[in-house]
Parts: structure tokens; C-alpha cells; sequence
């Protein structure tokens, strides 16, 4: 039996990027200011709802091109273990912190491995390395 791992990061860091990006979007279009309202009511300051929007926006739609996809998962970790430890952990696993959990997996999976197929950074490092030999050559 042939195995397809790659196919199959490829497959969970298009959906981790593409639900962090929708995330971050819906909180920009729902008013960033309700969302900052909501960090308030947990105690955590406003102004971190517009980093974690942000970084959700802009970093899914670099995960789905496989930009950064190692750092900006460990700011994902960071996010949903925020998200899980300080908002959802006290509603149980289903209905409350199951999702952040699955999402805190997904992106510490590319955090340890990363992915390469059809990335970018994999395109960038190879003429990067490409270069580094014609120059030494």
C-alpha cells in the first residue's frame, strides 16, 4: 500500500489555514470591537483580539500557501491553547474545547514537521539553494 503523507499535510494545512482565515475574517466583519469586548469580559485586554484577528487572517492565507507555515502554527498553538485554557476549558470536551483542541493539534503537527508540497517556502528555498550553488560553482 502507497503511503501519501505530504498529500496529506497538504490536506490538513489547507483546512487549518483556510478555518483560521475565516475565523479571523468573521471576527473583522462581526466588529472587532464586540470581539474586543469579549476578550475584556475574560479578563485578557482588548487590543490582543485585534493580534489574534490578525494573525488568523493573514496567517491562514499564509498556511494555505506555505508561507511561514511553521512559525505562524506555533502562534496558532499559542492562540487555541489561549482559547481552550481560558474560555472553553470549563464548558467539557464536546460542545466546548473540542475544536480547539483538534486545531491546537493540527497546527503543532506543522510546527514539528511543516509541510512542503506545494509551498512557497519550499519554491523560495530551492532557488535560495539553487543560488547558493551557481554562486559557489
Amino acid at each position: 500500500m502507497k503511503m501519501y503523507p505530504e498529500l496529506g499535510a497538504l490536506l490538513l494545512r489547507v483546512v487549518l489555514g483556510f478555518t483560521f482565515f475565516l475565523h479571523g475574517l468573521s471576527k473583522f466583519q462581526g466588529g472587532i470591537g464586540n470581539t474586543s469586548g469579549f476578550f475584556e469580559s475574560m479578563g485578557i485586554p482588548g487590543f490582543i483580539a485585534y493580534i489574534v484577528a490578525s494573525i488568523e487572517l493573514v496567517g491562514g492565507i499564509a498556511v494555505i500557501a506555505g508561507i511561514g507555515t511553521r512559525m505562524i502554527s506555533l502562534l496558532f498553538v499559542v492562540i487555541m491553547a489561549g482559547a481552550l485554557f481560558v474560555v472553553n476549558l470549563s464548558e467539557g470536551f464536546l460542545g466546548g474545547y473540542e475544536l480547539d483542541l483538534i486545531l491546537l493539534v493540527i497546527a503543532l503537527y506543522f510546527v514539528l514537521n511543516g509541510s512542503s508540497w506545494f509551498s512557497l517556502d519550499s519554491k523560495l528555498s530551492i532557488s535560495k539553494n539553487q543560488d547558493i550553488n551557481n554562486s559557489i560553482n
